[in-house]
């Protein structure tokens, strides 16, 4: 296999592994790994891999599935690379919790040092015990709540440089456009003490783990697709997975035990391995065939190859389909690959039966909080297709002055209103996806509540089908309204939001899917970008609104089992890019 790939030039995007360093020189890591890009936050501890879990995930993130590359006969084409910081010291020592953050801080500034004009994304699969997540919580609200590490990958993610104090952060610059930052963290792993046949209850009950709650990062669980053991090995004879295919993993940790205020953790999943259950349901245990192939450390023998599972695994893997998007698409933002990863995502059969199940906003907040928007795929989200077409706005809002709303953007989509006209009453789906990065306030103390902790939040609303433009921007702007007009009566919604705007609204990453009919989402071709509260919002002294902040906007139109083309109308109409008017409020 190595003779048969090619490595991505120097110039290419890559992944920056933080973990416990890579060995470099594995043959099928060697070519894109370079020996500069090999580097410790504190050069005694070395570059080389202690333990053997950087290089696991550095095989994942390089390859995807290393099983598949190795098991094909023609060349592999590589089109990222790979970059290693080691972040974690060989034992008997350790960082200490408090200073998580700024080893973090220092471990992204030596890869941008060593090359500073390449694109990235940050891989973290390494989360904190339960009991250094929030000590001394004592209430619900506790849960989920940001802490030093987690608001320094916020920081780091908006594009500041920074120092943690016991009081919180100090910003030692003034964030750059261009130095934005993409984090993929994993959610954290349900202890294996606490497996159990319930496996969807147990990882309710087990919450994702610092700094996996960080809003600005993605945050990556685990499903899983292995669910059959091989019939040649007696040993695991009648030992039976413990997750059907297509379900969370058991290794999986959620936010359900979050508080409704934080964020929706994970965002996405990939596959993460499965767990086996013992025919007298006494033990629990992992099998290499339920786990994944990929590249070993010799640390005790000369082998390559090892497996590996959980939720780290799936973050590797979330790691190398942003590459790949970054591959495709240099101009980017790091806002927008994250958005179209999370766009990209579908429930799985087994997950959709829990969607369509739930009776109650808690039972979807608790479906929501478990898997997040589902699987995503590279396919879905680099291409449009006849049916699917894919829109993407990247843009700049202020969203204060003086303590009140300072602009709306109003999107008016290059819609192919004519051809979903005629459709009628056809079923068709339009999803949409916002993500930003906030700022986090800089004081500990600001951390309890979410509107004081973030700078700045933005929603979204689409134009009702029998609204007409200028109702919809009164009714999401007072300020367009006349002294001596009323505000507008909200037009009755049509079709169905799969999560609404309570659910959709934690964090800095919105996502939701509307069905309904064609005809109706034919009078739907105008979207809002609006601001809400923050804390530069309450702090008119240190709003930074006049720099302006970064979001990134997808919409996609779905018209499935139709016989339509809705791409080439649209193409047409915006000559392949997607340049979309935007008008201020």
């Amino acid at each position: 296999m190595a003779r048969r790939t090619q490595p991505a030039g120097t110039d290419a995007p890559a992944i920056c592994v933080l973990d416990t360093g890579v060995h470099r020189a594995h043959p099928l890591l060697a070519g894109s790994l370079d020996p500069a890009d090999c580097q410790a936050c504190d050069p005694i501890w070395g570059s080389h891999d202690h333990r053997g879990h950087g290089t696991e995930m550095a095989g994942l993130a390089l390859y995807g599935d290393v099983g598949e590359a190795l098991l094909a006969t023609g060349q592999v084409h590589l089109r990222h690379r790979l970059e290693s910081v080691k972040l974690a010291p060989p034992p008997p020592a350790s960082n200490p919790p408090e200073l998580y953050g700024a080893v973090t801080a220092t471990a992204t500034s030596l890869a941008e040092i060593t090359a500073p004009g390449r694109n990235r994304a940050f891989s973290l699969a390494i989360t904190a015990n339960d009991t250094t997540v929030n000590p001394g919580a004592s209430s619900a609200i506790m849960v989920g709540q940001p802490t030093s590490w987690s608001a320094a990958i916020d920081a780091l993610a908006a594009g500041r440089s920074i120092a943690t104090v016991d009081d919180g952060l100090v910003f030692l610059d003034d964030a750059g456009s261009d130095a934005h930052r993409l984090f993929l963290v994993s959610a954290g792993n349900v202890n294996p003490a606490n497996f159990q046949d319930d496996h969807l209850q147990r990882s309710d009950l087990e919450a994702v783990q610092d700094p996996a709650q960080a809003w600005n990062a993605l945050t990556v669980g685990a499903y899983t697709q292995m669910d059959s053991l091989s019939t040649a090995s007696s040993h695991w004879a009648d030992w039976t997975p413990l997750a059907a295919r297509g379900e969370l993993s058991p290794h999986s940790r959620t936010s359900v035990a979050y508080h409704s205020a934080w964020p929706v953790k994970p965002d996405v999943v990939f596959e993460g391995g499965n767990v086996v259950r013992s025919p007298a349901g006494t033990s629990f245990d992992t099998p290499e065939e339920l786990q994944l192939l990929t590249t070993k450390a010799p640390l005790t023998n000369s082998r390559l190859l090892t497996v590996t599972c959980a939720t780290s695994a799936a973050t590797a893997q979330a790691a190398h389909l942003a590459a790949s998007i970054m591959a495709d698409y240099p101009s980017l933002w790091p806002e927008t690959v994250r958005a179209l990863i999370v766009h990209s995502a579908e429930w799985t059969d087994a997950m959709r039966k829990h969607v369509d199940q739930a009776t109650s906003k808690a039972d979807l907040r608790a479906v929501h909080r478990r898997y997040g928007m589902g699987v995503p795929d590279l396919g879905r989200a680099t291409r449009s297709a006849n049916d699917a077409l894919t829109l993407i706005a990247q843009d700049t809002i202020h969203p204060f002055h003086n303590g009140t709303m300072r602009e709306m953007h109003l999107h008016d989509l290059p819609w192919p209103a004519d051809i979903l006209a005629g459709l009628g009453h056809a079923t068709v789906r339009m999803r949409v996806t916002l993500s930003y990065f906030i700022e986090p306030n800089p004081g500990r103390r600001g951390w309890k509540r979410r509107y004081s902790y973030a700078s700045h939040n933005l929603r979204f609303d689409v134009r009702r089908a029998t609204e007409s433009t200028d109702d919809f921007r009164k009714r999401l702007n007072q300020r367009a309204l006349a002294e001596e007009e009323n505000r507008p009566a909200s037009a009755d919604d049509t079709g169905r939001w799969c999560l609404g705007p309570t659910l959709r609204t934690p964090g800095s990453l919105h996502a939701d899917i509307w069905e309904g009919t064609a005809a109706d989402l034919a009078n739907r071709g105008a979207l809002a970008v609006y601001p809400v509260t923050g804390w530069w919002k309450e702090n008119k002294n240190r709003d930074r609104s006049d720099l302006g902040v970064r979001y990134a906007l997808v919409v996609s139109i779905e018209t499935p089992n139709q016989d339509v083309d809705i791409w080439t109308p649209v193409a047409q109409q915006v000559g392949v890019t997607v340049p979309i008017e935007i008008t201020s409020g």
